[in-house]
């Protein structure tokens, strides 16, 4: 005998699936679902609707419409320190067989002993050497292969996710929106350029001629047939701090109007920004969420947001509170509900 529904629970049955899934489908298909309405998200709707709409004495024509955004701590987590080092350590430890002269050298002493202190007490020269026996004296393919080898197996030591599940779910949506927009998106980061684009393109929708980065110089190699890029030890650009907009100027070849950091190394980024003519938008994710994520700014020796913060404030720039203005942070999380600003 086969059951039939009495329409009436029917009906009920209908309402109660439209009431679940019409709010989540509301949720997937609106730009900047994962923002709450407030001035973080208005003042970005408003800028791009003032740079992309013809009538608008703002206007911009598709070709300058430039953003740019750091990376680490902007698209993606940085606590409790930058993911690239993990990698370095990571990298340190699985090429250990083939350097025992590491075990008692330091700072690689260190790595392996998982040494703090003594870790700490190598300073950034430490740290260079650590980052110079990882990411040179290597092809590129070979430099990339590890990278996204490691991105693919290493996990958060605090959440147990991939790094790359540790990306802003906000920033995406906000990526999609601009480039919906006509917008042309970069990465712009202290961070290597190779490692960047290990994974920005599957993660961000970032190609890798828009990831721009620290580079070594390179040399080319033509070896029994085979051509090759060789990385050496020798760094070619730094790009933080000023180094950024150095290297916008130098490789995009236009001003952004459109930026976004989240600490002082960005500074400088969103100054060469802001400088130029016409609207600017101006950007500043602030860490202050301990519970989904980590609070820290002018004190904290990853990711330090002190001048930018104090700049921003004075300028007007839009500073993200992302305890408030942010209903999730990560793509897996659940959004918290609306918050009334």
């Amino acid at each position: 005998m086969t059951y039939r529904m009495p329409p009436t629970r029917q009906r009920f049955v209908l309402t109660l699936l439209l009431g679940l899934l019409l709010p989540a489908m509301a949720l997937a298909d609106a730009p900047l679902a994962s923002w709450n309405d407030g001035p973080a998200k208005s003042s970005i709707v408003a800028f791009v609707h003032a740079v992309t709409d013809p009538g608008s004495k703002h206007f911009v024509p598709p070709p300058e419409r430039i953003a740019v955004f750091d990376n680490d701590g902007t698209l993606w987590s940085e606590q409790p320190a930058y993911f690239e080092l993990m990698f370095a350590f990571d990298e340190i430890k699985r090429n250990a067989p083939r350097h025992p002269e590491w075990k008692t050298t330091q700072p690689f002493k260190a790595v392996l002993e998982n040494d703090h202190k003594a870790l700490s007490a190598a300073g950034m020269n430490g740290l260079l050497k650590i980052v110079g026996a990882t990411h040179t004296g290597m092809t590129t393919e070979a430099f990339d292969d590890a990278a996204k080898t490691w991105l693919s197996q290493a996990r958060h030591p605090k959440t147990g996710k991939p790094y790359t599940e540790m990306i802003y779910q906000p920033m995406l949506e906000l990526l999609d929106y601009l480039r919906s927009q006509d917008f042309k998106t970069y990465i712009v980061s202290g961070g290597d350029t190779a490692f960047m684009r290990a994974f920005a393109d599957r993660v961000y929708g970032i190609p890798p001629e828009q990831v721009i980065g620290t580079t070594f110089v390179t040399a080319f190699q033509y070896q029994d047939g085979h051509a090759l890029i060789q990385r050496t030890a020798k760094l070619a650009h730094n790009d933080d701090g000023p180094g950024k907009p150095e290297s916008i100027d130098a490789i995009i070849g236009r001003r952004p109007i459109l930026a976004f950091g989240n600490s002082d190394g960005d500074l400088q980024m969103l100054q060469w920004t802001a400088a130029g003519t016409g609207q600017r938008f101006m950007g500043l994710v602030h860490h202050t969420d301990a519970k989904r994520e980590w609070a820290y700014d002018r004190s904290s020796s990853i990711g330090k947001l002190d001048k930018a913060l104090d700049e921003a404030n004075q300028r007007g720039w839009t500073v993200v509170d992302m305890a408030t203005q942010w209903r999730r942070v990560y793509p897996g999380d659940a959004p918290e509900p609306e918050l009334v600003q």
